[in-house]
């Protein structure tokens, strides 16, 4: 089972960044994903959650508006399109596979600043 995240980098305020997920190993479309993010001595935060068929979305209220999260079930991947970053988006982000079991991924670094 893998979880590979990619696409963080640094970037401006404001700015955009698309983070992908690429899963392998179990029946991705039969979990739901989410996106956790974790900051600097803070405790891990769940931001986006999808359902196993893309139709259901939740956020975080801190990134409600700005964040998109979306599945592709046949290329076995979940994205985040962020928008509008700000500094306090700053945090790895990690993505996670839950049904019976949970799976995690390794994280991708996000640094919003000028």
């Amino acid at each position: 089972v893998q979880l590979v995240e990619s696409g963080g980098g640094l970037v401006q305020p404001g700015g955009s960044l698309r983070l992908s997920c690429a899963a392998s190993g179990f029946t991705f479309s039969g979990y739901g994903m989410k996106w956790y993010r974790q900051a600097p001595g803070k405790e891990r935060e769940l931001v986006a959650t999808i359902g196993s068929t893309g139709g259901v979305t939740i956020y975080a209220t801190s990134v409600n508006g700005r964040f998109t999260i979306s599945r592709d079930n046949a290329k076995n991947t979940v994205y985040l399109q962020m928008n509008s970053l700000k500094a306090e988006d700053t945090a790895v982000y990690y993505c996670q596979a839950s049904s019976n079991v949970v799976y995690w991924g390794q994280g991708t670094q996000v640094t919003v600043a000028s």
